[in-house]
């Protein structure tokens, strides 16, 4: 597993013969990029420079010319932005303090096979999942992807497949789009984008905490699970190994925050088309 801090991309511990190593145009760095990153641009680099957070070297021409260490600065940027929603401002502290030779959090980056062995997942579940669009195919993965496969790998012992998670992918997509029509409007203003940012912060989790009670809800009239009261019965008097287990950390990831059917009794789901 491979921090988004690589060892030495900082200012000062490339400092050290970093010129000579300058030889990438911004053509090479995009085709770097792009794979993991495929919204970054001319424009979004030059952008960066201009805020101060990556300052590569100029060749006689003029043209900017890119050292490793620039382009891993660069990588560090665009997953900070991506995988932790960070603004620029947050970002330029932690490069300011990771120059400085400072500890901060860096954004976790994982090969495939890393992805795998930190998942549990195999490569069988791990290419469904890219293939209904719950992963992005990539050559690097963040938090979020391995959170996602630790999640699928625990839904199939309920003999949930990742086909089943499309409805899952597509109502996340439904709430996306809600929180973009509130924030759109004010990422286009001129002025700093925190704002926005904050907006989209703050409306995506009243959305999720609505989503969560609504299933919750649910399940409760469908009789899957248990209201408060019948909770509290069902935990004083319930017997060990009648079907429903507590939600400590040794039960597994509960359904509707307090029980969840036990994995060897889940008969398992068949999709629409009976697949």
């Amino acid at each position: 597993m491979t921090g988004g801090s690589r060892s030495g991309f900082g200012a000062r511990g490339m400092s050290s013969g970093r010129a000579s190593a300058a030889n990438v145009g911004i053509g090479q760095v995009l085709a770097q990029l792009r794979p993991d990153f495929p919204d970054i641009s001319p424009s979004k680099i030059r952008f960066l420079e201009a805020e101060g957070l990556i300052t590569p070297e100029r060749a006689e021409s003029g043209y900017r010319r890119f050292a490793v260490a620039d382009i891993e600065r660069l990588r560090y940027i665009l997953t900070a932005q991506r995988d932790e929603y960070l603004p620029l401002r947050v970002i330029k502290e932690r490069l300011s303090a990771m120059d400085s030779g400072d500890s901060v959090p860096a954004p976790v980056m994982m090969t495939r096979s890393e992805l795998l062995a930190a998942s549990g997942a195999d490569e069988e579940i791990l290419a469904e999942l890219e293939d209904f669009g719950l992963v992005r195919h990539s050559r690097h993965y963040g938090a979020p992807e391995l959170s996602i496969a630790r999640a699928a790998v625990a839904l199939r012992e309920y003999g949930i497949q990742p086909r089943h998670l499309r409805a899952v992918k597509a109502a996340a997509d439904r709430e996306v789009s809600l929180v973009d029509q509130v924030v759109a409007p004010r990422a286009r203003q001129r002025a700093s984008r925190e704002p926005a940012l904050r907006t989209g912060t703050a409306v995506a989790s009243l959305i999720a905490g609505l989503h969560a009670t609504l299933v919750e809800g649910g399940l409760a009239d469908a009789g899957l699970i248990g209201d408060g009261r019948e909770d509290a019965r069902l935990a004083g008097s319930g017997p060990a190994g009648a079907g429903l287990t507590g939600t400590g950390a040794a039960s597994g990831a509960p359904v509707g925050g307090t029980y969840h059917v036990t994995a060897r009794e889940a008969p398992g789901l068949r999709s629409a088309s009976g697949r």
